[in-house]
Parts: structure tokens; sequence; C-alpha cells
């Protein structure tokens, strides 16, 4: 392993110098093993596992590339990561994405577009006033990924994106067990998205702060 490790080293000092760039071809396995010092074995378990990172493409009968190294691209190991949470950590992920969630909201509201928000807005419409907990936790994942997408930072869309799958389960077990859960995440969406049209970023942060932290709070409760 520690031979590996060394491998993988030595290819993100490429990738970090310069070396290489994304979209690059590395050099043949061969070459390459003699150019870093490494054995063909050493080689090719760590292409493997920087491929499983998504930093290498290998592209079968046409050779190994570094990727775009786009942060959505990098980031999709995280949403791997954390599908492995044990249920007592769902709210470590809550009070992370209380920290988070909340100023890409307020960022949201200086840089979302028109068209951005009326799509917003359609996606409560076609929810209704009167949702399963299913679909309203479906509609919960993707308004926040709206909301966080219209701030503009792809880093932080994709960082949130990772975080939300382990509090699905919790948001779900909130709908079905408190009573208000359902009328009060559809009245909490509303204000977060009339501030959004406001433009009025403290406003955007409170409610969306707010917003995550009735979840939290609930959870606290009911563990």
């Amino acid at each position: 392993m520690a031979v590996t490790d060394e491998a993988i080293e030595k290819i993100k000092d490429m990738i970090v110098t310069g070396a290489l760039r994304p979209g690059d071809r590395l050099p043949r396995e061969g070459e390459l093993a003699a150019e870093l010092g490494l054995s063909r074995n050493s080689l090719r378990e760590a292409v493997r596992a920087l491929s499983l990172i998504r930093i290498l493409d290998v592209r079968q009968g046409d050779g190994t590339y570094v990727t775009s190294l786009d942060p959505p691209l990098l980031l999709e190991a995280l949403s791997f990561v954390v599908d492995f949470h044990r249920d007592d950590t769902v709210l470590d992920f809550l009070a992370v994405r209380r920290i988070l969630e909340p100023a890409a909201t307020a960022m949201a509201a200086t840089r979302i577009d028109e068209q951005q928000l009326d799509a917003l807005e359609a996606q409560l419409d076609e929810l209704g006033d009167d949702p399963s907990v299913e679909e309203l936790v479906a509609c919960d994942l993707e308004f926040h990924r709206g909301v966080v997408r219209g701030c503009g930072n792809s880093v932080l869309c994709s960082l949130l994106d990772g975080l939300s799958g382990p509090t699905a389960r919790a948001r779900i077990w909130r709908g079905l067990t408190q009573e208000d859960a359902v009328a009060r995440t559809l009245r909490e969406h509303r204000a977060i998205l009339a501030a959004l049209r406001d433009r009025d970023a403290e406003a955007a942060r409170s409610w969306a702060t707010v917003h995550i932290a009735s979840v939290e709070q609930w959870l606290r409760s009911s563990l």
C-alpha cells in the first residue's frame, strides 16, 4: 500500500504542478513508470485509485486521461462516502448544512436569475398544498438544490448536494410523525422564495436557517 501511495502522490504532483493538465493524456504505462521510478504494478494500482475519485479517466483501448477536474466531478466522491454515514451522525450533517446553506441562499438572493426563480415557483405550485411526505421530501431536495445552484458557486453547490442525502430519511420521518411538518415546510419554502424575489439576502439567509434548524431541533427532541 505504501508503494501505491507513493505512486498516487507522484501522479498528483504532476497534476498540481501543471505537468499534466485537465484533458491531458498520460504517457504510456511503461514510459510513465520509468519516468517516476515506479513499478508498473504500483502505477496501475495508483491509476485505478485515482480513476475511482474522478481524477483520472481510463478509456479502454485509448489510454488514461486527466479529467476536467471540475468541482462537481471531483465531489462525486463525497456523495459516495457520506452514504456510509451512521444514523447517529445525521445531526452532524444537519449542523454542517445549517452553516453552509444559509450562506449559499444569501448569495443566491443577489445572483439567481428570474428564469431560475420562475422554475422554483413552478415547482412549488406543481407540488400543491397537500402533497404526500415522499413527494414533499423529493421536492425539498430539488428546491434547495435549485436555490443553491442560483448562488453561482459550483463548489458550494456540489458540497451541499453531497451532504443532503443523509438528512433525507430524517426529513421523511419528521413528515410522518410531526403534525404540522408538511404545512410548515411549504410555508418556509414560500418564504425563502419571496426573499429571493425581493433580492433580500439577509431575509433569505434567515429563512434558510429557520428551515434547517427546525428539522434539526425536531430531530434532537426525537432521539
